[in-house]
């Protein structure tokens, strides 16, 4: 005997398609095959890491001008509270020569009016919110202030109402 056992039927079909040499197998192409995969791999692997590199820097310049927008648009929305406060807007008001207006009158659906009405800017109608140059502490100059010299002072216009 060879030492080696008779294989028989299936094991015997199963037997012929392998090679009958010595069993070693060329390891070049293998060997080259594992090579390039682990090559193939870190070349990914830096690509990828490229890529996230560059998106964190990104990120940081996105967040940075993020943060620069809301600090202008807080300081915008300062300003917009500042210019429609009611004392700004009285200051405003005043500086333009507008005066608070009179007594309204109301029309019926007859024609009929309602009310008598009254003059625009008429000392009877004190103003609900004091002007800013009362609830300001005076300037500690001598002379007369500026602010007393720019505050228009209410004219007393007679109103005329049209006849019926």
């Amino acid at each position: 005997m060879s030492g080696k056992p008779e294989l028989r039927g299936r094991a015997a079909r199963l037997a012929r398609l392998l090679p009958a040499g010595a069993g070693q197998a060329a390891r070049t192409p293998f060997v080259l095959l594992v090579v390039l995969l682990l090559g193939g791999g870190l070349i990914g692997l830096l690509v990828l890491n490229s890529a996230l590199s560059e998106g964190a820097f990104r990120l940081d310049d996105l967040q940075k001008d993020t943060k620069s927008l809301t600090d202008e648009e807080q300081a915008l929305q300062r300003d917009v509270d500042a210019y429609s406060a009611p004392d700004a807007l009285q200051r405003r008001a005043r500086e333009l020569g507008m005066v608070p207006g009179g007594d309204p009158a109301f029309l019926g659906p007859d024609g009929t009016v309602k009310g008598v009405p009254g003059a625009a800017g008429s000392a009877a109608r004190v103003p609900m919110v004091p002007p800013p140059e009362v609830l300001a502490p005076a300037p500690r100059t001598q002379g007369p202030t500026p602010s007393a010299a720019r505050t228009p002072a209410p004219s007393a216009q007679p109103s005329t109402t049209p006849g019926r």
